[in-house]
């Protein structure tokens, strides 16, 4: 009798590393405090972009008004 594919290789129940994609128990998220340290810099970075375009966009719109009104003196 032939065994199908999906019958011989059993793979256990697992997830995989956020940061480096390495398969690990269930439950977990990171697998070493190696990722847990790129993932906490990863996102520091994120959140300071994310500042930074925020600054600049309200940067962008005080221009715009201020030349929007100056313009019509």
């Amino acid at each position: 009798m032939r065994m199908s594919s999906r019958e011989k290789s059993f793979i256990p129940p697992h997830t995989h590393c956020r940061v480096c994609g390495k398969s690990m128990p269930l439950g977990r998220e990171l697998c070493s405090n190696e990722c847990r340290e790129k993932e906490s810099k990863a996102q520091r970075k994120s959140k300071r972009m994310g500042r930074l375009y925020l600054v600049f966009l309200v940067i962008l719109i005080v221009a715009m008004l201020i030349f929007t009104f100056a313009g019509q003196r």
